[in-house]
């Protein structure tokens, strides 16, 4: 059960984060739309889980030939994402200093719930 504080905090960070990627890391990932659909913190505040949506719009940076297409420029997002950790919990941290004594740790994580969804609504029709 998460406490309220927890509760303010994940708010705090999800919408943080959300407007970090769509405003401030656009040239590193690309143009792909990124969503934080949910952020789930430790009760100690230390560790926050932000659990991303990507919609891939147009190419990435990175040049890499894959017949998979559309996973694997996820996968490609979610790659540059986790390589450029430090420099976005850097600024959430600018954003957030006045209101939190520690930015905590930021763990990556892709959101499928989406195509479970869609997963369970085509094996039901059939």
């Amino acid at each position: 059960m998460d406490s309220t504080r927890q509760n303010k905090i994940s708010r705090l960070i999800q919408q943080d984060l959300g407007d970090i990627f769509l405003k401030e890391m656009k040239p590193a990932l690309g143009n792909s739309l990124i969503t934080v659909t949910k952020v789930r913190i430790t009760s100690d505040l230390s560790i926050a889980r932000v659990y991303v949506s990507i919609y891939p719009v147009g190419t990435m940076p990175v040049t890499v030939d894959t017949p998979e297409g559309t996973k694997a420029t996820t996968q490609l997002v979610i790659n540059a994402i986790l390589t450029h950790a430090a420099d976005i919990r850097r600024r959430l941290g600018i954003r957030e200093g006045k209101q939190l004594r520690i930015i905590p740790t930021l763990e990556f994580y892709l959101d499928d719930t989406l195509d479970y969804v869609e997963n369970i609504e085509r094996l039901l029709k059939q």
